[in-house]
């Protein structure tokens, strides 16, 4: 069995989401999604998520390529959950390119390219004009 793990907000949930997701699950055959905690992600955007991290995890946890969730407590344990949940690759968006390589002694290291033209932050602002 090949281990699969990436962590990610997954708020206001979009196709951007699903591509990765997708393609992070063919790398293997169990995909583990690492899914931001409220607090987490003030730290990281100085802003709360829309969505809940309860409503996230059921919106990924929904999915039937993904086989287990996990509340993401802080980045810096990254290599700790990789090590828990035993896994093999952990991929990563390309805007994190190089900022996980550290782990490459636990596992693969895979950054795959984001979908062009989306991303939560946008939709957020655009949302936020009206």
């Amino acid at each position: 069995m090949k281990r699969i793990i990436t962590f990610g907000t997954f708020d206001v949930f979009h196709v951007g989401h699903i591509n990765i997701l997708e393609r992070a699950a063919s790398l293997g055959n169990y995909l583990i999604v690492g899914v931001s905690s409220d607090e987490l992600n003030f730290k990281k955007k100085n802003r709360f998520p829309i969505y809940k991290q309860e409503d996230r995890l059921k919106i990924i946890s929904s999915m039937k390529f993904v086989s287990e969730v996990f509340i993401e407590e802080s980045l810096e344990l990254k290599l700790e959950y990789i090590k828990h949940h035993k896994a093999d690759v952990l991929v990563m968006g390309d805007d994190w390119l190089g900022r996980f390589d550290w782990v490459k002694p636990a596992c693969e290291v895979v950054y795959l390219p984001r979908t062009p033209s989306i991303s939560t932050t946008e939709i957020i602002e655009i949302v936020r004009q009206f």
